[in-house]
């Protein structure tokens, strides 16, 4: 395939909308796209992984596509499913195939030479880890809201007592499902010194001071393609509990803000940052968390029409020189 049909490469689910339509938008442009899904592997995926002194080369192939792993022009990385064993494995042997096939084919995927990420899947892991974004957060200049982790009963309730109201927020959105396989989600929610007990003993948890915020904002930031938008209505902490009752206006972004978003960015080797924000009475935008990889479709075509450009942007043309 010649240079300029260089394909880019999607790696995601089957089921994941955001990926579709910007799939859609490069498809408007003519850009060759290789959708691709780890979680099947190895049933579905032949991998062929060459390395020597000349670089990194060989073949990757779906049920409809062959992907030479040397002529890759950018890479979205979005949401694939967990990496599976092969069906004859069991138990053990399935662990340790599982463990594989993320360092072999994650592996490749992560070194496919020449290609832009949007974002690179080893940066998306070192920006997820909360106590590294509040420390890089800081450190960028936004303003951040006294925070704890701890599994110390007694100072989680010193910390509510002197900095309350506070909220306590799950450290990580992992799947967690109940007895029947139902799954769960861990809202954010105001804590009392009161509900804390010795089971704040059995993990890391994370408590924040509650910003008297008039509304929530989200920026998505694509390189240097800011879109900031201010989320009204929710009757709650927790804006994703109640998407029915929100409004969209979009904001300009204050040059601070749009400084510190670009030393974040900068910070982790990131391309693209779903940034949450409260705004207080004062119009003072107050830092609540970076997601590497976070959520923008549900918006309004109005608001997602120029994000989904500018991340098509960016796989079609690469990183600005």
């Amino acid at each position: 395939m010649a240079p300029g049909r260089s394909p880019v490469l999607v790696v995601t689910r089957l089921d994941d909308a955001t990926a579709d339509g910007v799939i859609s938008e490069l498809n408007l442009r003519r850009v060759p796209v290789v959708r691709l899904d780890p979680g099947d592997f190895p049933g579905e995926i032949r991998l062929s992984g060459t390395f020597g002194s000349t670089g990194a080369g060989g073949t990757l192939a779906t049920a409809s596509r062959t992907l030479d792993v040397g002529n890759v022009r950018s890479v979205y990385w979005r949401r694939p499913t967990p990496y599976i064993a092969g069906r004859a494995m069991a138990d053990l042997a399935a662990r340790w195939g599982i463990e594989e096939a993320r360092y072999g084919l994650g592996g490749v995927l992560a070194a496919l030479p020449g290609a832009h990420y949007l974002n690179h899947p080893w940066r998306n892991r070192d920006a997820e880890y909360k106590p590294a974004q509040l420390a890089t957060a800081a450190a960028c200049g936004f303003t951040v809201p006294p925070t704890l982790v701890t599994n110390d009963p007694d100072r989680a309730r010193a910390f509510i007592s002197e900095h309350g109201p506070v909220i306590y927020k799950p450290l990580r959105e992992t799947a967690y499902t109940d007895s029947t396989g139902r799954a769960l989600t861990v809202w954010i929610e105001d804590v009392t010194p009161d509900q804390v007990d010795h089971r704040v003993r059995h993990t890391a948890h994370l408590f924040q001071q509650r910003v008297g915020k008039t509304a929530d904002i989200r920026l998505t930031a694509v390189g240097d393609h800011l879109c900031a938008v201010r989320i009204s209505g929710s009757p709650g902490i927790d804006w994703r509990r109640h998407y029915e009752q929100l409004t969209y206006t979009p904001l300009p972004v204050p040059p601070e803000i749009a400084g510190s978003v670009r030393a974040y960015l900068d910070a982790f080797g990131l391309v693209f940052g779903a940034f949450d924000f409260g705004l207080d009475r004062d119009g003072r935008w107050h830092w609540y968390e970076c997601n590497p990889n976070g959520q923008w479709a549900w918006f309004p075509d109005r608001i997602t029409t120029p994000i989904t450009r500018a991340i098509a942007d960016q796989l079609q043309h690469g990183a600005p020189a």
